[in-house]
């Protein structure tokens, strides 16, 4: 299947599938200010850990733009869980008084249901990669 006539479609399909992952971290970045802003307590801040994976993953696809859906989720799922795992040691407390973004990225202090959390945003962020991505068939190897 042709993207574009008349043009190379292997560098047009990861310059589109980049543009969907910048669409997709800019929306997953609003829903978590959004649910900030009108949420409080539990749903709030296991909704953000969700939505803290998601943005991971998507940033994962805009670097990478062909990798699975599962290597994306697993990747953005050890990232969340390391920086959650780093909260142990007090680096991130201290950088986190000196900057709300480090706050935000970083956070300050380890919670161990957060773990269960990004575990779920990484699902649902699989989820909509696969239903989504734009997976050529996988032509089978060996003898036919």
């Amino acid at each position: 299947m042709r993207l574009i006539p008349g043009t190379n479609d292997r560098a047009v399909e990861p310059a589109r599938i980049r543009r969907a992952a910048a669409v997709a971290a800019a929306v997953t970045v609003g829903a978590g200010l959004g649910l900030r802003a009108v949420a409080e307590g539990s749903l709030a801040k296991y909704g953000g850990d969700a939505l803290y994976t998601v943005l991971l993953l998507a940033l994962v696809v805009l670097v990478a733009p062909r990798v699975t859906p599962l290597t994306a989720a697993g990747s953005a799922l050890a990232v969340s869980w390391g920086i959650e795992f780093l909260q142990l040691s007090e680096v991130p407390a201290e950088l986190s008084q000196r900057s709300e973004v480090t706050r935000l990225v970083l956070g300050s202090t380890f919670n161990a249901p957060d773990l269960f959390w990004y575990a779920v945003g990484a699902a649902a962020g699989w989820l909509v990669h696969t239903a989504v991505g734009p997976y050529p068939a996988r032509r089978p190897t060996g003898p036919s």
